[in-house]
């Protein structure tokens, strides 16, 4: 994050840009002083992992979630060897006629929401 130092040598102008632009930040006490700013850019992070714990904002989730997110990749399924082709051959750019191609469509859209899920799944039992 950002040192004292760092920002001491920044001027106000700069502070609340980075405050209020950048990090939409409020300065703590007077906007007239560069305390103000300095101060809420060194002890923001301290603040929202505070809040992550306390369950402000963002919360940690459970692991009947968890449970919930793999209930429903498990649900998906796998592709048949059939369906990978399909897959395969459709991410290269190839369609079929309409209607069909509202199932390939499907399909492929079926396969990216379970990589996300999977994806999400990995991130969050970090």
């Amino acid at each position: 994050m950002f040192t004292r130092t760092e920002l001491e040598r920044k001027s106000i102008k700069e502070l609340r840009n980075l405050c209020l632009h950048v990090y939409e930040l409020k300065p703590i006490g007077n906007t007239a002083y560069k305390d103000s700013y300095i101060n809420a850019l060194l002890v923001f992070p301290a603040i929202a992992l505070r809040q992550i714990k306390a369950g402000t904002g963002y919360k940690r989730i459970r692991e009947s979630h968890l449970d919930a997110l793999g209930a429903i990749i498990e649900a998906i399924g796998s592709p048949t060897q059939e369906q990978k082709a399909l897959l395969k051959v459709t991410m290269e750019g190839k369609t079929m006629e309409f209607p069909e191609r509202y199932d390939q469509e499907a399909l492929l859209n079926l396969h990216v929401a379970k990589w996300y899920l999977q994806q999400a799944m990995l991130r969050l039992t970090m």
